[in-house]
């Protein structure tokens, strides 16, 4: 079969007749070449990551205390890996070398399992997708808003309440999504993809480096074996925190949602299962070490005081010029982590859209637009429509509930049990063949279901702090 003819039927059952392992230019599926290596992969997977969670684990830490804290951290971490893992060995059907390709994480689900869980594991999907959009806008605007506030602390000194409005500022971050998601496809991400991991490694690093700095200053570590001290809290309180810190830290380590996309551009041979499994523990192991570090370090510096966020709690106040950067950092890599996580959901409306009415110009054509120094632009107007669409309601959503915890507790709640542990575990069941009531049955249901007490657990002292924070709140009015 022709390269051209291959191309353009990519989405088709191919003839027999095409060599298994595809040609030079096309894979085994048709389609061209996949160049993704396990460096690439690796970066995706730590993009996905390394993202805004990671400044809410000090307070994570604080609620939990010494022992809890990294204990639960550790915990999350395995399961994240060892889940991942499972869901690596899902991306053929049939044979780990030369069985089906599933593009996504619906369509693994769809070739595993079948029937209603597609549509369940579509909906839990994309709502989380939609919801991490949210929460990205949210931080991102409070980083924007540290740099300002930071710098006019430092010209009016630190008893200067300097309050500002956060709408402009998600404003802002609304226009940058609007003109980045006009890209067309998720592969040509890649360089966005190393820019936000080295961001993400920056302001991490500063994180860390204020938090130890903090701590030498003071010549002690702070915080108790126990986590925040009842008092400082009451006990209710405390229990919905301890909760609520679960969510944080699910969230800080939820990237199984885009996993299969990723293993998507990674090359073949070896198996795609194997790099992609080299990859998930590179990037986790990476990830826990540095999540250890500054949830560790950040409680040590501030104790029971330990800020929602890190770096613009403003525990800290000097070097401002070193928090301005680490949250032009933040600023930058949310810029580039938002595109990573949407684009599954672009996709998956466009493909949608394209089935439903495949003879509307509106939706199929491209204009093409020429951009001097550069290759024709291929303008879809249905793409522009919906996808500003999107990045406003996203936009529109994040000023009426700018709760930077209690969303990002609540998120890491909701993707974390389907996402994370149920779907991978039943599909492996089934593509393994794993007898019923035999021991690894038994201990894959077991950690199901325990995974599925703490995201009911999560999620209960999320909306508990949600609903704490409506009652002194007042729609687009939220000032820092």
């Amino acid at each position: 079969m022709s390269g051209v003819t291959a191309a353009k039927n990519q989405h088709q059952v191919f003839d027999v007749s095409l060599p298994q392992s595809g040609s030079k230019c096309f894979d085994d599926d048709g389609r061209l070449k996949r160049t993704g290596t396990l460096w690439t992969a690796s970066a995706h997977i730590i993009t996905a990551v390394i993202g805004s969670g990671v400044l809410s684990l000090a307070w994570a830490t604080a609620q939990l205390g010494w022992i809890a804290g990294p204990s639960v951290m550790f915990l999350f971490s395995f399961v994240t890996y060892y889940t991942s893992t499972l869901l690596a060995a899902c991306y053929r059907s049939g044979d780990p070398v030369t069985g089906k390709r599933n593009y996504t994480y619906v369509d693994a689900v769809r070739s595993n399992l079948g029937g209603f869980q597609v549509k369940i594991c579509g909906l839990v999907q994309y709502l989380n997708l939609f919801g991490v959009a949210i929460g990205y806008t949210i931080a991102s605007s409070i980083s924007m808003m540290a740099i300002e506030r930071s710098n006019c602390f430092h010209s009016k000194g630190d008893k200067n309440p300097c309050h500002m409005n956060s709408n402009p500022y998600m404003i802002a971050f609304g226009i940058a999504e609007i003109v980045l998601s006009q890209i067309p496809d998720f592969d040509q991400l890649w360089w966005l993809s190393i820019v936000a991991a080295v961001m993400s490694f920056t302001y991490s690093t500063i994180g860390l480096g204020l938090g130890i700095a903090k701590v030498a200053e003071a010549g002690k570590f702070r915080g108790s074996l126990t986590g925040i001290s009842i008092g400082t809290v009451s006990e209710t309180q405390k229990i919905w925190r301890s909760f609520q810190a679960l969510g944080d830290i699910a969230f800080a380590y939820s990237y199984s949602i885009i996993l299969i996309e990723i293993q998507d551009t990674v090359k073949s041979p070896p198996s795609e299962s194997k790099t992609m499994k080299k990859a998930s523990l590179i990037s986790v192991g990476v990830t826990t070490l540095f999540y250890m570090l500054c949830g560790c370090f950040g409680y040590a510096a501030f104790g029971d005081l330990s800020p929602g966020n890190l770096l613009t709690g403003f525990g800290f106040y000097n070097p401002y010029w070193l928090l301005d950067i680490a949250n032009a950092a933040i600023v930058i890599h949310l810029v580039g982590a938002y595109q990573v996580f949407c684009q599954p959901l672009f996709a998956f409306i466009e493909k949608q859209a394209h089935q439903r009415f495949p003879d509307s110009e509106f939706i199929t054509k491209d204009i093409k637009v020429p951009i001097p120094g550069f290759k024709c632009y291929n303008l879809n107007l249905f793409r522009l429509v919906w996808r500003t669409i999107f990045v406003i309601l996203t936009t529109v959503i994040s000023m009426l509930l700018p709760f930077f915890n209690d969303v990002v507790g609540l998120l890491g709640a909701l993707g974390f049990w389907p996402l994370t542990v149920y779907f991978p575990v039943e599909m492996y069941i089934a593509q393994k063949k794993i007898p019923k009531w035999s021991t690894k049955w038994l201990c894959l249901q077991i950690l199901s279901v325990a995974c599925l007490i703490i995201t009911i657990a999560a999620a209960a002292g999320s909306i508990a702090g949600v609903v704490t924070d409506l009652k002194s709140y007042k729609p687009f009015s939220t000032s820092y």
